[in-house]
């Protein structure tokens, strides 16, 4: 049985996630919170195995709030609601210990089947969610080659070698180099240079920046 936390202030919303994640025999829904004290409060309560987190809340929003959740315990995860935030936004909140991405306006249907495949070391982003970061990128990264092709995300992404696109392909099924070190049979260490590589490249300072970049360049399937 996983048990759910739902950080929400919308009451219609939360009472709708709260009563969809309840009727489900493998999920159980703990409570709701309105702000992150209420969530934390909660947290001490009953130590749930999955926050929903939306990312607007009021006072201390959702990325400090994932912050301090995830500071105080570690092995929860935390999938954040979102509703047209910014990739750096995103970014910071994937920074801040965030497990996922979902889109707030997203089917019942695809949040709880996002609870139910998450994976230590991959991240969930959901597509509506990834969509919202594609379509928001600046101006700058949407250049188009001739023919209306997509441009490279940045001036050295057309020099990936074939293991970093291995690698950038698994970065996009939302693996970390640990993950990817498994994957493809290397340390650790060698996983975060070919890492570290990619998103140099691909100018992204993180690696949700690098899969959103790619993906809009056409790099990685969208």
């Amino acid at each position: 049985m996983t048990s759910v936390l739902v950080v929400e202030d919308q009451q219609v919303l939360a009472s709708a996630l709260e009563i969809a994640i309840g009727t489900q025999p493998d999920l159980d829904c703990v409570g709701t919170a309105a702000t992150v004290d209420g969530a934390l409060a909660q947290m001490a309560a009953h130590q749930p195995d999955v926050v929903l987190m939306d990312i607007q809340l009021p006072g201390t929003d959702g990325i400090e709030g994932t912050r301090q959740i995830s500071a105080v315990y570690p092995c929860v995860s935390i999938l954040i609601l979102t509703a047209g935030a910014t990739p750096r936004r995103l970014a910071a909140a994937a920074s801040a210990g965030a497990a996922g991405f979902l889109a707030k306006d997203g089917s019942f249907s695809d949040i709880l089947a996002a609870i139910r495949n998450l994976m230590p070391g991959k991240m969930v982003i959901e597509g509506a969610a990834l969509h919202e970061l594609i379509k928001d990128l600046p101006a700058s990264n949407e250049a188009q080659r001739p023919g209306g092709q997509p441009a490279p995300a940045g001036p050295e992404a057309t020099r990936l070698t074939a293991r970093e696109q291995e690698v950038l392909r698994l970065m996009g099924e939302g693996l970390d180099p640990s993950a990817i070190a498994e994957q493809l049979v290397v340390s650790v260490y060698t996983a975060r240079g070919h890492v570290k590589n990619v998103m140099m490249k691909l100018g992204a300072h993180t690696q949700l920046e690098a899969v959103v970049l790619a993906t809009k360049s056409g790099l990685l399937p969208s």
